[in-house]
């Protein structure tokens, strides 16, 4: 599981996260929502150690992730993490995108890498595309492609920064679908997001960030459909 505890984050005089707690079970999907700058994206990048911490602890499977002795490249092949762009290699075709990392990082052989980047293109609903390069695709198979990649190391957790908010209205679908499909499959999954519909739908929890800290933390139909705090609700009525 995850462990979030106490954490706080400032970048100069801004203090960005105000002392976040957020425990995580395996399985479990929630959805982060709240306002530009309340600190959503920067708690993922904290999870991750792309950013430090100035004080508290986050602990993955009891290995705390700021420990100086703490092995970060071990740790992120178990945490995947797919950006708001996909970033992908425009020179390589999507079986070569996918296959490099199982290659590069994990040391698996060529044949090998390539049936995982196989099996994970087709899981994302891109098995058409083996031999297409990215600047041949759409936005949301592109998104797509970026979800196989992580999908590529095999991790236990997934974190979702604003995945969809690139994405051209009608592309929106077909990757929110694949958020759907891995939740139904049992991966844990934190996913930052404006969808409120899918918050509402497949998050297990919803957690409303409000200017550095979590308002409001609880099942979807108690924080969208019945929430107790005006924030939270002010929020809602803005971006339904």
């Amino acid at each position: 599981m995850i462990e979030i505890e106490g954490v706080r984050k400032s970048f100069g005089k801004l203090e960005v996260l105000k002392g976040i707690d957020l425990a995580v079970d395996k399985g479990e999907v929630i959805s982060i929502i709240g306002a530009s700058g309340s600190g959503k994206s920067t708690m993922l990048y904290c999870i991750n150690a792309l950013e430090p911490i100035d004080s508290g602890r986050i602990v993955v499977d009891g290995v705390d992730v700021h420990a100086g002795d703490t092995d970060v490249n071990k740790l992120r092949r178990n945490i995947g993490m797919v950006f708001q762009q996909w970033n992908s290699f425009p020179h390589l075709t999507t079986l070569e995108n996918v296959a490099l990392a199982p290659r590069i990082v994990l040391g698996k052989s060529r044949q090998e890498s390539t049936e995982i980047a196989r099996k994970q293109l087709d899981h994302v609903g891109l098995a058409d595309k083996f031999d297409v390069y990215p600047s041949r695709m759409s936005g949301g198979q592109q998104q797509r492609l970026a979800i196989a990649r992580a999908l590529a190391m095999e991790p236990s957790y997934m974190l979702f920064d604003e995945v969809t908010s690139a994405l051209d209205p009608e592309l929106v679908g077909e990757v929110l679908d694949t958020l759907r499909l891995l939740s139904e499959e049992g991966m844990t999954m934190l996913v930052v997001t404006h969808e409120i519909g899918f918050a509402r739908d497949v998050s297990d929890r919803v957690a409303y960030f409000h200017e550095g800290v979590i308002e409001e933390l609880g099942p979807p139909a108690q924080v969208i459909e019945n929430s107790t705090s005006e924030q939270t609700r002010r929020f809602l009525a803005n971006v339904r």
